[in-house]
């Protein structure tokens, strides 16, 4: 009854967001961060968040494999020119410098209210993994002039991301955590 509830509630509030004209996609990530936070804190039982929480990881992977499968059937469709995979290569470092930035600004704010381990910032943005989400937004694209180069340049941070990053995402944090301590929280208050 529970995934059930949960499905209608994914399916009823993506069509809902849909007629306000508003994003479907951020209504149906409320309603997970809601199901997921205070639902399972105050209305499930411990075999009820097993299940649902068991079938919602089935119905994620099950749509990765989709969704790597259309990547798939895409890089064949692409023809893969220097033109096309220079926005890429650019791409990369700005892509880094941006994720720099977005996590750095927070955690350099909150130092002050919680204790981060060292290197936390270096380490959220290398592991900053982008994928999924890149890959299917850029698939939404309409058939439009330039496309093809954002799809491209999309593929490229993307692979960078997954052969790169995360192959070396064990050896950096090893390199960087080697005799590290935690920083206590300002105390100047």
């Amino acid at each position: 009854m529970e995934i059930l509830i949960t499905l209608s509630l994914a399916s009823g509030g993506y069509a809902f967001a849909e007629s306000l004209h508003t994003s479907a996609p951020i209504a149906v990530v409320l309603m997970g961060l809601l199901v997921g936070n205070q639902g399972k804190a105050f209305a499930m039982s411990e075999l009820t968040r097993q299940h649902l929480f068991s079938f919602w990881e089935l119905i994620d992977e099950l749509l990765n494999l989709l969704l790597f499968g259309l990547i798939g059937l895409e890089v064949i469709a692409l023809s893969l020119s220097v033109n096309l995979m220079l926005p890429g290569l650019i791409a990369i470092p700005i892509v880094l410098l941006a994720r720099w930035v977005s996590v750095g600004l927070p955690v350099i704010a909150m130092r002050r209210f919680s204790v981060f381990t060292p290197n936390t910032i270096k380490i959220m943005t290398w592991g900053g993994l982008r994928g999924g989400i890149s890959v299917a937004l850029t698939l939404s694209l309409p058939q439009m002039p330039g496309r093809e180069t954002i799809v491209a340049a999309t593929y490229v941070v993307v692979i960078f991301s997954i052969l790169v990053q995360a192959l070396t995402m064990g050896r950096l944090v090893r390199r960087l955590n080697r005799g590290a301590t935690l920083e206590p929280p300002d105390q100047k208050r």
